[in-house]
């Protein structure tokens, strides 16, 4: 069991209130990815669940029991940091068992599980190597490893790719996720990357300033986004924002469109645009462009639509995909009045 509970959980470093008051439940055995802008206050509610910091108000349980108060070893999870954190003169094997040799395990008992662990990593034959001899990734696995052995109800993961180059992340990405699948065991991941918050949650928790501002499945916050905030922020590249006259039309302050339900064309659209900028990635292109009358748009177009800076292009949004929003941000739904 792993489940974890948060009731009116708030944290405040002297005037300055961090977490103003959080309720939250993560179920045993979900993916639950913790999402936002640096500063937002995800690291500091993953180390208010670890204990490694005190709440200022509220309960956190565990398995149903509370454990506000209690001491970080004593509330059975296992973190794992940014930094690797591993013992530069000991081997593999000894890094991954040195919390079972610490808990005075008997040995062979701690070569079975280190031994488990390292086989669901893919470290066995590195179990002889130290640290300077493995790559990022698969110091990150031993890492991951010397949780592992420890059974926790659940493991906490603080930004763990942050160290690593774009081609280790994304592979860590998938080893990360394999493994939950394998192990069935409850993960709370923080990251301020939504690409990694899209692929790998069963659950997403959007945090700003301190606040929920909505949890739900990647396609749930993909498709239905409550406000403008997570609007923004969930999808790679970020959404369109559009005010005015053509927001009126559609009974709203602000209309979103998401670059890829823009529909380019060079011949004729509903809007023109001059291409300030061309990022060619292969399968897709992305295109900014200077819109007549609205002003900078993003479109996500097949890598073969061949354009560059200054050409012109036609835009048409697809009516069925706009994200309507009130003059406080709240979304209104995506049903539109057409002009």
């Amino acid at each position: 069991m792993g489940s974890i509970t948060l009731r009116h959980v708030s944290k405040t470093f002297g005037e300055a209130k961090v977490i103003p008051d959080i309720n939250l439940e993560i179920n045993d055995g979900e993916f639950v990815v913790f999402v936002g802008p640096s500063g937002c206050g995800k690291s500091t509610l993953l180390r208010l669940i670890a204990g490694l910091e005190d709440v200022s108000g509220g309960q956190i349980l565990i398995n149903g029991k509370e454990v506000t108060a209690a001491a970080p070893a004593a509330r059975g999870l296992a973190m794992v940091f940014q930094s690797y954190a591993l013992y530069p003169h000991m081997t593999v094997r000894n890094n991954i068992g040195f919390p079972l040799k610490m808990a005075k395990m008997d040995k062979a008992a701690i070569d079975k599980k280190v031994e488990a662990a390292a086989n669901v990593l893919n470290l066995t034959d590195y179990l002889e190597r130290r640290p300077s001899q493995l790559s990022g990734g698969q110091r990150q696995r031993v890492a991951i490893g010397r949780a592992i052995v420890r059974e926790p109800s659940a493991f906490l993961f603080d930004e763990p790719l942050s160290n690593l180059d774009a081609a280790l992340r994304g592979t860590m990405r998938l080893e990360i996720s394999d493994l939950h699948n394998q192990l069935k065991t409850t993960m709370v991941y923080v990251t301020h990357d939504q690409i990694e918050a899209m692929t790998m949650a069963d659950k997403i928790v959007v945090l700003n300033r301190g606040n929920i501002e909505q949890v739900g499945s990647p396609l749930e916050l993909y498709k239905s986004p409550r406000n403008l905030f997570v609007a923004g922020f969930i999808g790679s590249p970020r959404m369109n924002f559009i005010e005015g006259a053509y927001a009126q039309s559609r009974n709203a302050k602000t209309v979103g469109v998401r670059p890829e339900h823009l529909i380019l064309s060079k011949e004729s659209g509903l809007w023109t645009g001059t291409v300030t900028v061309a990022e060619h990635l292969g399968a897709d292109t992305f295109l900014h462009a200077n819109v007549d009358g609205f002003g900078p748009i993003t479109a996500r177009v097949d890598g073969e639509f061949g354009v560059k800076h200054g050409d012109r292009v036609y835009m048409t949004p697809d009516e069925s995909k706009l994200h309507r929003f009130d003059d406080k941000g709240l979304a209104l739904g995506n049903a539109v009045v057409a002009a």
